[in-house]
């Protein structure tokens, strides 16, 4: 099976040699997401459930568009700049997954992000 690239609008558009997300062998990979609003395609930056919300809003539509929910996520990645904010992040994140079927994640500190965001989140979903 060869693979399938899925890009939709309604998330940003490649700023780089990558697309939105890839489905091979039924298993979709997904770029990180930072804050870039889709339709200006300016950075959003600044309150941090605003960004992360924003991110999880990007990843929804790209699973949307692969024709599946947050409930396929099987592993996700969060990069941040400040650890310290776990718990901010992750009272946005949780609202989009139920407790029982979470998938495993990691959040791990970074020096920096693509256009200095404060988190990046990418995804491995299935169908």
């Amino acid at each position: 099976m060869s693979k399938k690239i899925i890009n939709t609008a309604e998330a940003p558009q490649p700023i780089g040699a990558y697309n939105q997300s890839i489905l091979k062998n039924g298993f979709l990979y997904t770029s990180g997401q930072i804050a870039i609003n889709p339709e200006t395609g300016e950075t959003e930056f600044g309150e941090l459930t605003h960004e992360t919300k924003l991110v999880m809003n990007h990843l929804s539509e790209i699973l949307k568009a692969a024709e599946m929910t947050f409930e396929n996520v099987i592993k996700v990645s969060i990069f941040v700049k400040d650890i310290t904010k776990f718990s901010e992040i992750n009272a946005i994140y949780s609202s989009f997954f139920e407790e029982e079927t979470a998938p495993a994640r990691e959040m791990v500190q970074v020096a920096d992000l693509p256009k200095h965001a404060n988190i990046e989140i990418s995804l491995i979903a299935a169908e």
